[in-house]
């Protein structure tokens, strides 16, 4: 793309800001995609007028290369609300066509200032196309990695929230699992359960995995584990919840569990905590 190509479009921008703004954000608040639930008319307006004038500065620039220098700003201000609308819930088109609803106006006016002059015209619209078409794929880009990174922030936030270390009583903490072990919540897990016996001095841990739907060699390591660490902290382990089918799928996988303190019941294994910590339940008396 020539220098003059450029400039005959920085030069359009420029003269006819105003009149191009206002056609472009009328065309975006008659159009489905804007979603004007998610963000209302005087947002959409700034942004839009922060954004042409942006456009302007850098089409003065005379490159077209959206990744360079001169188009910074552009791409700040456009990742900055390509991952704003990822928040907001906007789909990767409607994020978008922020940017290539401005096709339209801006062809119109082309044709309006260029005349009769149907080559300058037809270069000039391919310019802009070329232009407007590498922004909106910029937006929906960072728009992929804003929801990727949402993602990864739900799913820790749901790992960390799954793997409750409540205290059971004093020096006695519990983790009851609920679901799969793999080895992205077996480090939560691990981490959660050490930063609860620091916190509390806890000497003896409780993991129940009622809750875990099988039990194979990869849970089985991912325990052991889980339990080795616990026991570098001074801490002990016992897992409760092991059910005949469990038991069974232990014994014939040969998975080796014979170091650990294993019981069927939450219950028995709270028993057993009690009683290595010199404590003992007893009936209470009945009130006369």
């Amino acid at each position: 793309m020539s220098p003059e190509r450029k400039s005959r479009i920085a030069e359009l921008l420029d003269q006819h800001e105003k009149e191009l703004l206002a056609s472009w954000i009328d065309r975006q608040l008659q159009s489905v995609s804007t979603r004007r639930d998610l963000i209302d008319e005087t947002e959409l307006r700034e942004q839009s007028r922060q954004l042409l004038r942006l456009l302007g500065e850098a089409a003065v620039s005379g490159t077209d290369d959206i990744q360079g220098s001169a188009w910074e700003p552009v791409r700040e201000v456009l990742g900055a609300m390509s991952r704003s609308r990822a928040r907001l819930g906007f789909t990767p088109s409607e994020t978008a066509m922020f940017v290539l609803s401005l096709k339209e106006p801006l062809f119109t006016l082309l044709r309006q200032q260029l005349g009769s002059d149907a080559r300058a015209i037809a270069e000039e619209t391919w310019n802009a196309t070329v232009l407007l078409d590498r922004l909106g794929l910029y937006t929906t880009e960072v728009y992929q990695k804003g929801r990727e990174e949402i993602i990864v922030r739900q799913q820790q936030d749901a790992l960390e929230l799954s793997t409750p270390v409540v205290q059971l009583w004093d020096g006695i903490l519990g983790l009851p699992l609920i679901g799969t072990l793999d080895s992205a919540r077996t480090q939560v897990v691990m981490e959660s359960l050490l930063q609860r016996i620091v916190d509390t001095g806890a000497r003896i841990a409780i993991i129940d995995i009622t809750g875990v739907p099988t039990v194979d060699t990869l849970v089985a390591q991912h325990l052991l584990k889980t339990v080795a660490a616990a026991r570098l902290m001074g801490a002990d382990c016992i897992i409760s919840g092991i059910r005949p089918q469990i038991a069974q799928t232990v014994v014939h996988l040969g998975l080796d569990l014979t170091t650990v303190i294993t019981k069927a019941t939450l219950a028995d294994a709270f028993a057993v905590a009690l009683q290595r910590a010199g404590l003992a339940v007893v009936r209470a008396a009945a009130p006369r």
